[in-house]
């Protein structure tokens, strides 16, 4: 997976964090640059995280499944675009201006999930995974800081295009990863 591949993965990723960001901003008062720091620490730091422990899982795995991981890797990222586009049409969840350790341990290990499974994808795709969990931590990081502060401005308007927008990145990014190993391209 080239450079841009991870960062464009990183950024559909980051769009559930970046969504909850913006829900946390809209409950924030006027200060809000300290939480905004405190979210994306959480955030980005458990997105960097989940891929590593799913590289770790896959490597175990991956003679058993060399053979079919562009369909698990496809598979995958389906399932996770799916989700995130549904999620996104989904009743809104009335979030608290609490930035407290269990919240925030509880909303960056929600958020993050999905990156355990494509920690799995980068171990059967050989990966650079140490590259990649940086990228995904950063970008994680920069967009959830942005989120509270754009929840704060601007209210809920974006929260539902990320989560869109996020859940088509990941599907393309599966179909693009399919093709390849079928020798579409």
């Amino acid at each position: 997976m080239s450079i841009i591949e991870i960062i464009i993965l990183a950024i559909g990723l980051a769009m559930d964090a970046f969504a909850v960001s913006i829900c946390k901003g809209l409950a924030c008062n006027k200060s809000v640059g300290k939480k905004a720091l405190i979210a994306g620490l959480y955030f980005g730091l458990f997105q960097a995280i989940m891929p590593l422990i799913g590289y770790l899982l896959g490597s175990q795995f991956e003679h058993l499944i060399k053979n079919v991981d562009h369909w698990i890797a496809f598979g995958l990222l389906l399932i996770l675009g799916i989700k995130m586009i549904i999620e996104a049409f989904k009743k809104e969840e009335n979030l608290d201006d609490s930035f407290s350790f269990k919240v925030m341990i509880v909303l960056a290990l929600a958020t993050s999930i999905d990156a355990l499974a494509v920690g799995i994808t980068f171990s059967v795709l050989n990966t650079s995974i140490y590259l990649a969990i940086l990228i995904i931590g950063v970008i994680t990081f920069i967009l959830s800081f942005i989120g509270v502060k754009l929840g704060n401005l601007f209210g809920s308007k974006f929260q539902k295009p990320a989560q869109i927008i996020g859940g088509i990145i990941l599907i393309l990014i599966g179909v693009k990863i399919l093709l390849e190993h079928l020798n579409v391209f």
